[in-house]
């Protein structure tokens, strides 16, 4: 199979949807990772039930990015090797400790995430576009976060202050994740900026995905 080192013969704009696809089919492979291990601290079997539910949809869109790179004939693990570190080094470096961690993450960092790649998803010609709107689709994790996050302040109005700042904290590492994928990969920022037209587009890019952050922040009780 070609490799995405021999990808340099690709179209740019092929190259573009192969990174994209290799970065979320990593993304959704550690996805479900996490949140099989987060089911773990569930305070109820309901709970861990619905995280793990949740899981197994994760690697579900795992595959349908995996069977398309096969289709455009790439090597599924060179395409998502150079993401591994820009990912691991986020989820490293934010892993939960809680259950309610656990849930903010997921609604607050990887909602910016998802908000990032759907905004570069935009620019993808089809049937990738529709594919990638297909794979970061809620598998329902947002709403199940939402209630158990805010009925546990409701329980406990203390716990605010402490997730607000693990959310804020979430947010800049989520950023500073994106920011790398991109300045690595140079079809990815050449997408964004074609897409978006100018350097102004890209503001006006990450604007929206600032205020889709303060609108979850605000749904879960927290100060943005």
């Amino acid at each position: 199979m070609t490799s995405v080192e021999e990808g340099s013969s690709r179209p740019a704009g092929q190259s573009a949807v192969i990174d994209l696809l290799g970065v979320l089919a990593y993304a959704e492979l550690t996805a479900f990772d996490r949140l099989a291990e987060d089911a773990r601290l569930a305070p109820t079997l309901e709970g861990r039930a619905a995280l793990a539910r949740m899981a197994a949809a994760e690697i579900g869109h795992h595959d349908r990015l995996t069977q398309r790179l096969r289709e455009l004939g790439v090597d599924v693990a060179q395409a998502m090797t150079p993401f591994v570190a820009a990912l691991d080094a986020f989820h490293d470096g934010t892993r939960a400790s809680t259950w309610l961690e656990g849930l903010v993450k997921a609604y607050v960092g990887d909602g910016l995430a998802t908000d990032f790649y759907r905004e570069v998803a935009a620019f993808l010609p089809q049937p990738d576009r529709a594919l990638v709107e297909e794979v970061l689709d809620d598998t329902g994790h947002a709403d199940f976060a939402l209630r158990e996050v805010r009925a546990a302040i409701v329980a406990d109005p203390t716990l605010a202050g402490r997730l607000a700042l693990w959310a804020r904290r979430l947010v800049g590492e989520a950023l500073t994740q994106s920011q790398a994928v991109i300045a690595e990969h140079e079809q990815l920022a050449d997408l964004l900026i074609a897409g978006t037209g100018d350097l102004t587009g890209v503001a006006r890019l990450l604007q929206r995905l600032t205020t889709a952050h303060s609108a979850r922040m605000q749904a879960l009780g927290l100060n943005p």
